[in-house]
């Protein structure tokens, strides 16, 4: 039997920065980090970045509530919301939580933002994108 599974990926993004730069100032490592210009692989059509960015996920997770994969990502920058907030003014970026869910056998997961993890996006000014994939599954409804 598949699992629901669930991904969060937190991602600093913008024109051009120094993704070592802002790795030292956080003092955490991305999980993914891409330049402006960098060819995107496995596409049909050549395809480029459209932008630099720094991004902490979690990869995909066996998860039946959101807020598992949510405060992995928020645990690690929690303390560090002054230093996002200089970082996104020194180099004009933006940031936002992905969140991917992909949903088996009609099994959805809890999805609920928490008052920190809506205090802490608010104070850095971080965006949510919630992306939901449902595998078809089998249900007799007849009677």
């Amino acid at each position: 039997m598949d699992k629901t599974q669930v991904m969060v990926c937190f991602s600093l993004y913008g024109d051009e920065f120094s993704i070592d730069d802002v790795t030292e100032k956080l003092g955490v490592t991305p999980t993914e980090a891409f330049k402006k210009g960098d060819l995107i692989p496995n596409r049909s059509t050549v395809c480029y970045r459209k932008e630099t960015s720094w991004d902490l996920g979690t990869g995909y997770q066996a998860s039946l509530d959101v807020n598992n994969q949510l405060q992995q990502i928020i645990d690690k920058l929690q303390n560090k919301s002054l230093i996002l907030n200089e970082i996104k003014e020194t180099y004009t970026l933006e940031c936002k939580f992905f969140i991917v869910v992909k949903i088996e056998e009609g099994n959805t997961p809890a999805l609920y933002l928490s008052k920190d993890i809506i205090k802490f996006a608010a104070n850095i000014e971080a965006e949510f994108d919630v992306d939901l994939y449902a595998s078809p599954y089998e249900n007799d409804f007849s009677d």
